[in-house]
C-alpha cells in the first residue's frame, strides 16, 4: 500500500520514529507530546487520531492514539508496522483490575493476552493461540518499574471486544482463579499484529478501575494523571 495510508497522513516513514507509544485516547498522545517531548512535529490528524514525533532525553520517539477496541487499534498497528517501518509499539492504556491486590494507579504489564475476539479464529486449527509480547522489552519494563519504585504487576490480561459485556459470574471467577490480572480492549490485537509481522510489542496499563472493589477514576485522570506509565514507556522505548 502506498503512503500516506487511508488512516495516517505522514508522507514518509521518516516522519515517524522507530518506536511508537500508543494510548487509546489521542488527547493523551497530545498531552505526552506537549509534556515530555522536545522538537515536536505532528504527523497525523486524520479522523482526530493525533500523532506526534519528538525527542525524549535525546531519543527520538513517536506517540499516537489508537482509538478504543481491537478493530480500531489494529488498523493503526498494522499501518505503522507494515507501511511506516515502525519496529516497536508500546501500548500505554488503562485497565480494570481483576485481583484484590491490584490497586488504582498500579501498573499491569501484559505477559500474554486472552481474548474473546475472533481475531485469530480459524488461523491455528484446533489450537487456541495466546499472543505474547516481546520478552526482552517486557523484562526491561518490569525491572525499570521496580527501579523507579512503581507498583507493578506482570501477568495475563483479558482483552475484550466489548466494554459493556455481561459475563456469567462463573466465567469471571474462573479467569480470576487462573490468575488474570486485568481486563482491557487492545493488547491481543497488538500482540497478534506484532507476531504476524515480526515486530516488537508490549502492552502495559494503569489501573483505572476495579472489578473487585468497584472503585473508578475520572476521565480527566485517565487522560493526564497516569504519568508513571507514560514515563516508564518513554524510558524503555528503544532508540
Amino acid at each position: 500500500m502506498p503512503i500516506p495510508t487511508p488512516h495516517i497522513e505522514a508522507k514518509s516513514p521518516d516522519e515517524i520514529a522507530n518506536t511508537v507509544l500508543m494510548p487509546g485516547d489521542p488527547l493523551r498522545a497530545k498531552f505526552i507530546a506537549e509534556t515530555y517531548l522536545e522538537d515536536v512535529t505532528q504527523f497525523n490528524r486524520v479522523r482526530g487520531m493525533l500523532g506526534f514525533t519528538g525527542y525524549y532525553k535525546g531519543k527520538r520517539v513517536s506517540v499516537m492514539g489508537s482509538g478504543m477496541g481491537i478493530p480500531s487499534a489494529v488498523i493503526y498497528y498494522h499501518e505503522l508496522f507494515a507501511f511506516y517501518e515502525v519496529d516497536t509499539i508500546i501500548r500505554i492504556g488503562t485497565a480494570g483490575a481483576m485481583q484484590a491486590n491490584i490497586a488504582l494507579r498500579d501498573i499491569v504489564i501484559a505477559t500474554a493476552s486472552n481474548t474473546d475476539s475472533n481475531l485469530n479464529s480459524g488461523l491455528f486449527g484446533p489450537y487456541t493461540f495466546c499472543p505474547t509480547p516481546d520478552f526482552d522489552l517486557m523484562i526491561e519494563a518490569y525491572e525499570r518499574a521496580k527501579e523507579l519504585g512503581i507498583c507493578v504487576h506482570a501477568g495475563t490480561v483479558c482483552s475484550s471486544d466489548l466494554f459493556y459485556r455481561e459475563l456469567d459470574p462463573g466465567v469471571t471467577e474462573r479467569l480470576q482463579q487462573y490468575g488474570a490480572l486485568a481486563v482491557e480492549m487492545e493488547s491481543a490485537g497488538l500482540y497478534m499484529t506484532a507476531r504476524k509481522l515480526g515486530k516488537r510489542a508490549l502492552a502495559m496499563f494503569t489501573v483505572s478501575d476495579s472489578l473487585v472493589t468497584h472503585e473508578a477514576e475520572s476521565a480527566q485522570a485517565r487522560q493526564e494523571a497516569y504519568r508513571h506509565m507514560m514515563e516508564l514507556g518513554l524510558e524503555i522505548a528503544p532508540a
